[in-house]
């Protein structure tokens, strides 16, 4: 029997379908719309839950998909991420329109079903923003804007690809949690730090241009407008408690976002090298999780050292590390997520993995405060 090269497995539709489990989360959200009551509690149970007692039956997968791979051959999952935008839209969009014209919830009920849309749109659709952000097309890029738009969070991409991609472990980086720092305080920092630091990006690069802020290439009045647009939209459709659904869905997709974030660079540092110079990002430099079904939802977000490592890397070529290599997380990111959300637990399960990275692969730094606090120089 003739074996199928691996380029070839990865391009069998059979082995992307798995990353297209998402799609079957928007049937559910329409059945708790018009359910109601406690079944509104299934999309942030199917999100969270789910795929976290799936991991505990599909296993890991260690396995790395062959880098030669065409880019022709990934046409399966690219698909999924180009069709989850308008399909995310008319998914929210829809069930305002429903709910706001039937009255069939009380308000406690409809601002708990936007809240689990949230989660739905936090957990799938900035995945998606993000790996469609990190593309060249510029309808992948397009596609990006329009669903950070849709959760008033659009200025994350200029954060994403001017900040985080380049100080990631270092204290100019907003977005990496510091050791012992809980999401209660990560959470409202960043908030304000990353708008901050994604303006001052921007502002940066026009005036390297010889250009002002206020210059209409400046893409946050394009972020402006879009997510005018959106607010527009949810006003017609429920005046300003349309407006106030919408947000509520904004706000959990924000508030799941960061705690990704959270999870994903929590207390590592890059090595200071002195006079504000850093050592070059490293696969130890991100946590890691090769749980099969976490990945199957976060499609290979969790093998986010080679992320890093090649931003525009597609997702199912992403490659897996060795514990030697990138430090693992007990779990995936959906159930380390939670974690995150007890801080007591949170530390207690990462603190020493933490402390066993520092020796690990820094046994000569003894003084970690300044690296806990951020008081070493801000890179150059």
């Amino acid at each position: 029997m003739t074996a199928i090269p691996a380029s070839q497995k990865v391009a069998r539709l059979g082995a992307a379908l798995p990353f297209w489990m998402s799609l079957g989360l928007v049937p559910l959200a329409i059945f708790v719309a018009v359910q109601g009551g406690w079944a509104i509690l299934l999309l942030p149970l199917s999100t969270w839950y789910l795929f976290t007692g799936l991991d505990y039956f599909v296993g890991l997968n260690n396995k790395n998909p062959d880098l030669e791979t065409p880019e022709a051959q990934l046409f399966w999952y690219k698909l999924i991420t180009l069709l989850w935008p308008p399909v995310q839209l008319a998914t929210i969009f829809g069930v305002m329109i429903y709910v706001t014209q039937s009255g069939h919830l009380s308000r406690i009920e409809e601002w708990a079903l936007f809240a689990g849309l949230g989660v739905l749109s936090g957990t799938v659709g900035i995945t998606y923003a993000h790996e469609l952000m990190h593309q060249k097309s510029k309808l992948e890029r397009w596609m990006a804007d329009i669903l950070m738009a849709s959760v008033l969070y659009s200025h994350f991409r200029s954060e994403h690809l001017l900040v985080h991609h380049r100080y990631v472990a270092t204290p100019r980086d907003p977005v990496t949690a510091r050791y012992g720092e809980s999401f209660y305080r990560f959470f409202p920092r960043v908030l304000l730090a990353c708008w901050v630091s994604a303006f001052k990006a921007e502002k940066a690069m026009l005036a390297r241009k010889g250009l002002k802020w206020s210059d209409r290439s400046n893409p946050f009045w394009l972020y402006w407008m879009l997510q005018g647009g959106f607010l527009a939209l949810a006003a017609l459709i429920g005046g300003w408690w349309g407006v106030f659904l919408f947000s509520v869905q904004a706000f959990w997709a924000i508030f799941q976002l960061e705690l990704v974030n959270y999870v994903e660079h929590y207390g590592l540092t890059r090595k200071h090298l002195g006079e504000g110079k850093y050592e070059h990002v490293m696969p130890r430099h991100s946590w890691n999780a090769a749980q099969r079904a976490s990945n199957w939802l976060l499609i290979n977000l969790q093998r986010h050292s080679d992320h890093h490592y090649k931003p525009n890397r597609r997702f199912p070529l992403l490659q897996t590390y060795t514990e030697d290599e990138a430090p693992q997380l007990p779990h995936g990111y959906p159930l380390m997520t939670m974690m995150a959300l007890v801080p007591t637990l949170w530390r207690k399960t990462m603190n020493p993995r933490v402390k066993d990275w520092r020796a690990r692969y820094y046994p000569e730094i003894k003084n970690w405060a300044p690296y806990k606090n951020g008081t070493h120089p801000l890179p150059r």
